[in-house]
């Protein structure tokens, strides 16, 4: 098993990963969905973090849950932010995180930067719930689940859908 910190403060980390690997997570990530995306894209807004080594995770959280500071928060489907994500890898964007495969613009991008998709396991938003330690909205608030969270986690699940050299598990299955 690999694992890896956010935000990253050694990018030689992501080299050492290969498509297909297993990978937890622990530190500091960020969630945005669409609306966010296409908000800060026409210039209606900037992002609440920086962007530099850090890691998106394209989820809307559901209320908190009793004894948890979030409740269940799966993935989103990462196409529907596709040409929105190309620019934040040119920024320093680390890596995002979501479910299914991504387009050949994005691919490249990620292979550019030393960059990282990393894929959640779909139906799994109880357990990944479960592995936030602490969160809170830092920007967007009004957007209800797709504003954007600031998201402590630890032994976070996940598997590297495209490495940084261009392998994608959904182009070698």
């Amino acid at each position: 098993m690999k694992y890896l910190d956010f935000p990253l403060k050694n990018r030689t980390a992501t080299g050492k990963l290969k498509a297909g690997q297993e990978v937890m997570l622990s530190g500091i990530i960020y969630t945005a969905r669409d609306k966010v995306h296409s908000l800060v894209s026409d210039g209606d807004g900037e992002w609440p973090f920086p962007l530099k080594d850090n890691c998106i995770f394209y989820s809307g959280p559901t209320p908190r849950s009793e004894g948890f500071p979030l409740g269940s928060c799966g993935p989103t489907t990462s196409a529907r932010m596709d040409d929105y994500t190309p620019g934040l890898y040119r920024k320093g964007l680390a890596a995002t995180i979501g479910k299914g495969p991504r387009s050949e613009k994005v691919r490249e991008a990620i292979k550019h930067s030393g960059g990282l998709y990393l894929v959640a396991y779909g139906g799994c938003g109880a357990l990944y719930g479960s592995r936030v330690t602490g969160a809170r909205v830092i920007g967007f608030a009004g957007l209800g689940p797709q504003a954007v969270y600031k998201v402590s986690i630890e032994d976070f699940p996940v598997i590297v859908g495209i490495d940084s050299y261009g392998g994608d598990i959904f182009k070698e299955v």
